[in-house]
């Protein structure tokens, strides 16, 4: 599986931004992380078929959907603050007989300017 990230950008703080992360190929569960300049990766949200969850700090103002029938993934940021501000990860994941296999896109920057 191939991931491409996409849609990042620099937008001021309480503005929006849409990511997406095509796959190659279907895939079930597929996450969001961030890595900002110093700081650790961080996991931001993730679906799984229907079901989405969030990292406290987004919940409220991400948005994590999908359409199936173009392989992607949508990560909708609205209310961004300068905290916000890091490279953004798509990654997918799959259990096949007990083992867990990982795919990863390239990062994609957004920064939010105060």
């Amino acid at each position: 599986v191939q991931l491409q990230a996409s849609g990042g950008g620099w937008v001021q703080a309480g503005g929006s931004l849409r990511l997406s992360c095509a796959a190659s190929g279907s895939i079930d569960a597929i996450d969001w992380y961030r890595q900002a300049p110093g700081n650790k990766r961080e996991w931001v949200a993730g679906i799984s078929g229907t079901s989405t969850n969030y990292k406290d700090f987004v919940k409220g103002r991400f948005t994590i959907s999908r359409d199936n029938a173009k392989n992607t993934v949508y990560l909708q940021m609205t209310s961004l603050y300068p905290d916000d501000t890091a490279a953004y990860y798509c990654a997918a994941h799959e259990w096949r007989s007990g083992v867990k296999y990982e795919w990863w896109g390239q990062g994609t920057q957004v920064t939010v300017s105060s």
